[in-house]
């Protein structure tokens, strides 16, 4: 973890009009409204567009441009000396309960994987990697940062990281209902973040930190890439599921049961109980999921060695295996989405409550509630060198864009 010249707006005053959650849960509208709120949003290098009338690649060249505009002008400016950046996230989880998640912006090393000081849970595509490659070879600077966890048993780096979170910040903002706060960290003893021997594991950005490590190769002066750092016992870091939600006719549960039934205890939910609250004291100590159609809704709860030996779906490591969402993915949702010939739809949504809407109101055929996977088990699938089945965590809240700036020269 070391210091860097960060890069930031200089208009802090309207600095929540300025920054943006991460490209990549941004979509076309989402993306046309942040564009609109200011000329200078960080959307419009993040995600650039090419001018009416150019071929789409130009938007990395464009991007490049509207950066080397912005610091002509003095949109962004460059902090003189190097500096660590301490962020604090106060939010609202779904459950209305408030935590604040507190990091350190830092520059780690981009040397891929084979180091294993660096791990990763997820699968990468090579498209992304590809658009997020151009961007950085166009800009040569970290527009975003990745977001790593440290295991932090000594609680070492949540202590530091919170005795600077109480002094007053030097910039505030607010995204999407998320109160931001940022320290700039400078000199000495006060660089002091201890990190555990053990490695750091991502929770977001795998795409963007293969790319760094890409770039890096090719150009061994930029071996470092942005990174907010969280320690695992930060009291506000917080995952979430992400719920399955199912379009498609004839996807009844009663044509389920009976199959159901070889796996798990099939329970009814007790009418005004909260699900969510429901759901975690059923899986607290086995897995379980909530299913609902517009009819019903059901526990399913995984019976003592009722799991199948050899399933094709869970032939992964013991750590995936073990996993509530991979267990849930290959016996509930693979079934459900088996059970008719139309072709299925699945969204995903972090909100129990709007997953229930689209059965109850928007015409889904069946909702599958999870409970959230836990931190250690991401860390466990990380050291075993597997990866978890897609939309298996949802961070929250997502480290936003623009805060900080890295420039690679």
């Amino acid at each position: 973890m070391a210091p860097f010249r960060g890069e930031r707006y200089a208009a802090v005053e309207r600095l929540s009009r300025l920054i943006a959650p991460p490209y990549d849960v941004i979509d076309p509208a989402e993306r046309a409204r942040l564009a609109a709120l200011d000329e200078h949003n960080i959307v419009h290098v993040m995600l650039p567009e090419a001018p009416a009338g150019k071929p789409s690649e130009d938007r990395y060249r464009f991007a490049a441009d509207r950066l080397a505009t912005w610091r002509r002008s003095g949109v962004l400016a460059r902090d003189p000396d190097p500096a660590l950046y301490v962020l604090a996230q106060d939010f609202t989880l779904p459950t209305g309960e408030r935590r604040t998640r507190r990091g350190v912006f830092a520059a780690v090393a981009a040397e891929g994987y084979d180091s294993r000081r660096i791990r990763p849970h997820e699968k990468t595509h090579a498209g992304p990697k590809a658009d997020r490659l151009a961007l950085l070879q166009a800009t040569a600077t970290n527009i975003e940062s990745i977001f790593l966890i440290a295991p932090d048993a000594d609680r070492g780096l949540a202590n530091a990281v919170a005795s600077v979170a109480q002094g007053t910040p030097d910039a505030t903002a607010e995204l999407d209902g998320v109160g931001i706060r940022l320290w700039k960290v400078q000199g000495g003893a006060r660089y002091r973040f201890p990190l555990p021997a053990s490695p750091l594991y991502i929770a977001d950005g795998h795409h963007r930190y293969e790319t760094a490590s890409a770039y890096a190769r090719e150009n061994p002066a930029a071996d470092r890439v942005l990174a907010l750092i969280v320690s695992a016992r930060d009291s506000g870091l917080a995952v979430l599921p992400t719920h399955r939600v199912i379009f498609g006719a004839g996807r009844e549960l009663e044509r389920l049961l009976t199959r159901w039934r070889q796996w798990f205890d099939v329970q009814p939910v007790p009418a005004g109980v909260d699900p969510v609250t429901h759901l975690a004291i059923v899986g607290r100590d086995r897995t379980a999921c909530l299913v609902a159609d517009a009819k019903r809704m059901i526990a399913l709860v995984l019976r003592q060695g009722a799991l199948p030996d050899r399933l094709p779906s869970l032939a992964q490591s013991a750590a995936v295996r073990d996993l509530d969402v991979a267990r849930i993915e290959s016996l509930v949702v693979k079934e459900i989405l088996g059970a008719a010939t139309s072709t299925p739809i699945v969204r995903y949504v972090a909100d129990a409550r709007e997953a229930l809407n689209a059965v109850q109101r928007g015409g889904a055929a069946a909702a599958v509630l999870l409970n959230p996977t836990r931190i250690e088990q991401v860390f466990a699938v990380a050291d075993a060198g597997d990866v978890m089945p897609p939309k298996s965590t949802y961070f929250v809240p997502k480290v936003p864009s623009g805060l900080v700036l890295r420039p690679l020269a």
